[in-house]
């Protein structure tokens, strides 16, 4: 057992926030009450200073997003610092974020937060509802979504009302999508109508249905991905981008690499597996093997004739192929970057003389690879037990004496008063 003595007014903020990891970590050890009363209002008084702990977190991430100090830290957003460092879901990722960007645009939620008079949920709630209006428009809508909030409806209640705000506000500005023959399509099949624009450029409007808008967040949501801290670029612009890239290409059959044993080939039972690690049923892997080029693809010590030595700067297509079903996603741990889309990384770097050989080779994101080389004391190279390197992030020179290694753990009636 630890013993934590704290002067409260006089304690730095790092002060305090040791000594909370220390209590969190002492009551994490102990066990529940008997009593289910007890526990019932323990439960309530935890979840009220766990919303207060989130008001003092918004202000952190805050801070490091404004400042960029996630991309010190070998990050290419505050969204994948949160992701890997943290160890957050992508969803919390973005509601933590937005609820630290809007922050400064929500006086009364910042202060009933903090005060312990406002939930967490009800905090990001609004947040969210508030993120893509004008400060004027934000004002009135924080008063009316804490109204809300205070006459009981629910966090799910107040979300929807935020929606229909900001239908009445584009119907109040006119940037509304008016109704059109094209809504009367129905869903069952996808569509898709271009207007060529008087300077040569082109509008695009339509319908994906659930099979076809999979095959487009499959294909371009990697590449709609920021390329780092200083892509300043919004998704829709990003998403332009990524499909102008896929176009670009002209047509091209699809590549996908199935691994399996030559027994399953053979008609053993054990299962296939697509590079992203996703198995495959043994029977279907020999279905797609018919229809399918086959290559030998040889993992074992000695057994890969892969090596280009140093007359080679990059690595060949065969290389690749190998890379790419050993490397599921960036060789730097916690990135989420896939395989395919990453680029070969000589290990120990060319200009230091790294041959293109298979066994110094690896697969890293843009990003990372571009970090690699600038930031080469921060990357911390090692093996798995399957041979396939890890890179691991390490703090910033001068932050490595605070911090440990990494790891990763029915509206109202006003609203219709709205436009007027």
């Amino acid at each position: 057992m630890h013993s934590v003595t704290v002067d409260l007014e006089a304690a730095s903020t790092t002060q305090l926030v040791n000594a909370l990891s220390v209590i969190a970590t002492e009551l994490a050890q102990r066990e529940a009450p008997d009593s289910a009363a007890a526990c019932l209002e323990l439960t309530e008084t935890l979840s009220a200073a766990a919303d207060m702990q989130e008001s003092a977190l918004a202000g952190f991430i805050g801070r490091v997003d404004a400042a960029g100090e996630q991309a010190r830290w070998g990050y290419p957003s505050t969204r994948a610092w949160l992701r890997s460092r943290l160890g957050m879901r992508e969803s919390r990722a973005k509601e933590r974020l937005t609820l630290a960007r809007q922050r400064h645009r929500l006086p009364q939620v910042a202060e009933r937060l903090a005060a312990g008079e406002l939930s967490y949920g009800y905090a990001t709630t609004v947040a969210d509802a508030v993120a893509r209006l004008d400060d004027t428009d934000c004002a009135r809508a924080e008063t009316m979504l804490l109204g809300m909030a205070d006459q009981g409806f629910s966090a799910g209640k107040v979300a929807a009302f935020g929606r229909r705000i900001r239908d009445v506000i584009a119907e109040r500005d006119g940037t509304e999508d008016a109704p059109d023959e094209d809504t009367k399509r129905g869903y069952a099949r996808s569509w898709l109508t271009t207007t060529r624009s008087l300077d040569g450029g082109r509008y695009v409007k339509g319908w994906l249905n659930p099979e076809d808008a999979a095959i487009w967040d499959g294909t371009l949501a990697p590449l709609a991905k920021p390329a780092g801290p200083d892509d300043r670029r919004d998704v829709a612009e990003r998403t332009a981008a990524a499909l102008s890239s896929v176009l670009s290409g002209g047509h091209k059959a699809s590549k996908v690499t199935v691994i399996c044993d030559l027994e399953t080939l053979t008609g053993g039972n054990a299962p296939a597996r697509l590079t992203d690690g996703t198995p495959i049923p043994a029977a279907q892997a020999r279905r797609i093997a018919l229809a399918a080029g086959v290559s030998p693809l040889l993992l074992g010590r000695g057994n890969t004739p892969l090596y280009l030595g140093y007359r080679e700067r990059f690595a060949s297509a065969a290389q690749r192929q190998v890379l790419e079903a050993l490397y599921p996603s960036c060789a730097v741990r916690g990135c989420e970057m896939p395989g395919t889309l990453c680029e070969v990384d000589h290990v120990h770097g060319w200009a230091l003389g790294s041959p293109t050989d298979i066994d110094r080779l690896a697969l890293t994101c843009g990003w990372h690879n571009r970090f690699k080389h600038s930031s080469p004391d921060q990357i911390q190279i090692t093996k798995d037990p399957d041979g396939r390197y890890v890179y691991r992030l390490l703090p910033p020179a001068d932050a490595r004496g605070a911090t440990g290694p990494p790891g990763g753990t029915g509206p109202p009636d006003d609203a219709l008063d709205w436009a007027a």
